[in-house]
């Protein structure tokens, strides 16, 4: 009798210690009780120049949810959970494609090339000959946030993707070389988006890519960005010229305005700055460049609890706060947008590269692909 008294209460506290360990880590669940399921949806969202336009949204275990157009292979939203656990955009963006085609669209979530940033005089030297381009800035007068891309779908059950790929013909606004570009986009588990580029050429070109998305991590909580606090694991940045072309001269942050080596609100110096921009828009050298992504920036969001990090394989991140954003542009959800309403950490090889020897080479060759990688980690603090 005392043996199945004792086995009852052997198997009554096994039973209890099971049922814990189960609630202690609740799975991601639908409605109809099943559990989450990485999953990539496709709807059409218009048409431009007579080719159809799709949106592609990305969703993981947790519900946070990335969507992708394949014109200009531009990030259009980005839903990720704040503090309370409720879901909302975190990027600027439009609800319909015709804004993303005109005028009012300044880069929002675009990937932008053939070399990102800005080229003095639009033109450059390689390999004695020179070079004119259709314009100074963002890859020229139809970069690739113009271009239609191709999108593949990629699900292995436990992560999904999104492969662009794309062919920037030879003489494309003035560069040479054929380039085959792959981008792939991955939203994983560990609610982090990858960004992959991938590059390869017949003929010397320079290369310099990355990608445009406004963060504002309030979601709906601020109307701007200031509040953010933000961490740049920089201690130079470049000086800039006429036309924030770069001169060539590395700057200590040190005393100024652009010092973010200690986490501090985006906000907290801005009206300080006194190089003709009406806010931060420069290019941060990065301590921690490394063939593998290491940590650039981290941003707070104290409304929101929302944290985003930031790591890449680049020399460099462009930090922009939105200086030219106007409520004379409407954006998602009927609002219109806000100066300094988010901020850009576009990862990157320095503006101008092209031009300047002593910048990290950003020139691509034959049998020698470009390869760099990008992640935006997102998390909250409580």
């Amino acid at each position: 009798m005392k043996k199945l008294i004792f086995s009852l209460q052997l198997f009554l506290l096994v039973f209890i210690c099971l049922n814990t360990l189960s609630a202690q880590k609740p799975a991601v669940v639908h409605h109809s009780g099943k559990i989450a399921k990485p999953s990539i949806s496709k709807i059409y969202y218009g048409e431009t120049g007579g080719q159809k336009i799709f949106r592609y949204t990305l969703k993981n275990r947790t519900g946070m949810q990335v969507s992708v157009i394949n014109y200009g292979g531009a990030i259009i939203d980005i839903k990720t959970a704040d503090k309370e656990g409720k879901f909302e955009s975190i990027v600027l963006g439009f609800d319909s494609l015709r804004p993303y085609t005109g005028r009012e669209n300044s880069l929002f979530g675009s990937t932008v090339g053939r070399v990102a940033n800005r080229i003095s005089n639009a033109s450059f030297l390689l390999d004695g000959n020179v070079y004119k381009l259709t314009s100074n800035i963002h890859g020229g007068a139809k970069g690739f946030d113009k271009r239609i891309w191709n999108i593949e779908e990629v699900n292995n059950g436990k992560e999904v993707a999104l492969r662009l790929t794309y062919l920037s013909k030879d003489g494309e606004e003035g560069f040479p070389g054929n380039l085959n570009l792959v981008i792939t986009y991955t939203l994983t588990r560990s609610n982090e988006l990858k960004i992959d580029y991938r590059a390869s050429t017949d003929k010397a070109t320079p290369v310099v890519l990355t990608n445009h998305s406004y963060f504002n991590l309030s979601g709906s909580k601020s109307a701007t960005a200031l509040n953010t606090e933000l961490t740049i694991f920089a201690d130079q940045y470049l000086e800039s010229g006429n036309g924030n072309i770069p001169t060539g001269k590395l700057m200590d942050v040190k005393g100024t305005p652009f010092d973010f080596t200690r986490s501090q609100q985006i906000g907290k110096h801005i009206d300080e700055i006194k190089d003709g921009n009406p806010g931060y828009d420069l290019t941060y050298v990065l301590r921690n460049h490394t063939p593998k992504p290491a940590l650039a920036a981290s941003a707070y969001e104290p409304l929101s609890g929302r944290v985003m990090e930031v790591y890449t394989t680049e020399p460099g991140v462009v930090f922009y706060t939105g200086n030219y954003l106007t409520d004379n542009v409407v954006g998602r959800g009927g609002k219109p947008f806000t100066k300094h309403g988010a901020f850009c950490l576009e990862t990157q090889h320095f503006p101008d590269s092209p031009n300047q020897p002593g910048f990290p080479d950003c020139i691509v060759r034959p049998g020698k692909p470009f390869n760099s990688q990008t992640i935006y980690k997102f998390s909250v603090r409580k």
